[in-house]
């Protein structure tokens, strides 16, 4: 038996490992917002690294808005030193989730397993990847394969929310660099048989209509910033939208519809409170906020410019409403070189655990890929892990035991190859 063949063996015999190191992970509910159990998630990972042979730190987002004691912004980083100082591979997860919401029928921090499927919240996005990830390493050993480069395995927060005090500050304290990390591999489910290249760029944004407060009962001394906001939004269904829609990128980005560019209105806030004590008052202040997810071809600099115009003419005109655009957050696309290794090293793998070739995909939506490029340096980055992208943020989100298994020898076998490269 060689060493491919031994490395995929113990995986195998792994298996109820894995699944039981999932359903653990899904159990602590790492719910962001406001950001719960991060630390007690952080600790558990970090545990089983060590035990796993890694050398563990644990690393504080200070200073960060949303860092505080009661929800304390922890990371965790695991190294494995190989035969070599050169840079390794570097195996990344979030471990943050959204908020469950409503729909369920299991409970949705269980991790309940059944008809083949592991389910909760954040198993599919991604601790079904993390769990993947951990044993993709651990079988190496297990093999007693010997790895030449350095091996990090990292859980980090808040990438639903961007990443910053995650990902982007590994990267700003050089704790994620190019000169000691060559590839990294985020496994965020884009399905076991595709590799994910990059993603889309984000606009977003908050609108504030500005109008005049009068008495309810005689709104034709006011100015309501309600229907200012209407307007613009009337504006963006009919005008900008249809050309968003015209606008195809030739990134593969999966599901088809997110080739196109698109606007979404994720909240609105505005007037009196609908369900607090009546005031008849004109609204004098509403609220939006936009997301915007632009293409590779589109520049950043034209895609706030059209927002700032269509705005500007959806209330021209309009007696005393002033409004105001400020951004919130703002992404650059982000693609993986062609030529990268780490593609060729996951479809080897792939092909070898699957029996046919990986199809190339990029996400419709950002994760932390844009801070290992662009603040850590990091060309060579792709996404790869189990779980159908289709599950995220979903009631009874789920993912495959079979899934979870599979990613998991894909993993341990591409950074077996990455890890000779890496030097």
């Amino acid at each position: 038996m060689d060493a491919l063949d031994r490395i995929v063996l113990e995986v195998d015999r792994a298996a109820d490992e894995i699944v039981e190191f999932t359903r653990a992970l899904v159990r602590i509910p790492t719910v962001n917002p406001p950001g719960e159990s991060y630390e007690a998630c952080a600790r558990f990972l970090g545990d089983q690294l060590e035990r796993h042979k890694f050398a563990v730190e644990y690393i504080v987002a200070d200073g960060y808005t949303d860092h505080s004691a009661r929800y304390p912004r922890v990371n965790v980083v695991g190294t494995r030193h190989g035969s070599h100082a050169g840079p390794g591979v570097h195996l990344n997860g979030h471990i943050d989730v959204v908020p469950p919401g409503e729909g369920w029928t299991v409970d949705p921090f269980q991790g309940i397993v059944r008809d083949g499927r592991i389910f909760g919240r954040g198993v599919c996005d991604m601790k079904a990847g993390i769990a993947a990830a951990v044993f993709a390493a651990e079988a190496l050993a297990r093999a007693g394969v010997a790895v030449p480069g350095a091996l990090e395995i990292s859980g980090t927060v808040d990438e639903e929310s961007g990443g910053f005090a995650g990902v982007a500050h590994l990267a700003k304290i050089g704790r994620m660099a190019r000169k000691q990390t060559r590839f990294v591999i985020i496994p965020e489910p884009l399905n076991v048989d595709r590799i994910c290249i990059g993603h889309r760029g984000v606009y977003w944004s908050e609108l504030t209509t500005k109008g005049r407060i009068a008495h309810g009962s005689m709104p034709f001394l006011g100015a309501s910033a309600i229907d200012g906001m209407a307007n613009v939004l009337t504006a963006i269904r009919r005008d900008l939208e249809p050309v968003l829609d015209r606008r195809v990128t030739a990134m593969p980005v999966v599901p088809d519809a997110a080739r196109r560019a698109t606007i979404n209105i994720n909240g609105i806030d505005g007037g009196q409170r609908v369900d607090g004590i009546q005031t008849p008052c004109v609204a004098d202040r509403c609220r939006a906020v936009f997301d915007r997810r632009f293409l590779d071809e589109e520049e950043f600099a034209e895609v706030k410019a059209e927002l700032a115009r269509l705005i500007d003419r959806a209330l021209n005109g309009t007696t005393g409403i002033e409004y105001e655009l400020r951004d919130l957050m703002i992404v650059q696309p982000v693609k993986t070189p062609p030529d990268s290794p780490l593609i060729g090293a996951l479809d080897g793998a792939i092909c070898r655990v699957l029996g046919s070739s990986a199809r190339l995909v990029a996400s419709p939506g950002t994760y932390d890929h844009k801070h290992v490029t662009r603040i850590a340096g990091i060309a060579d980055c792709v996404a790869y892990g189990p779980g159908e992208i289709e599950m995220a943020h979903q009631p009874d989100e789920s993912c495959a035991v079979a899934d979870v298994i599979n990613a998991t020898k894909v993993m341990a076998l591409a950074t077996l190859e990455l890890s000779g490269l890496a030097g």
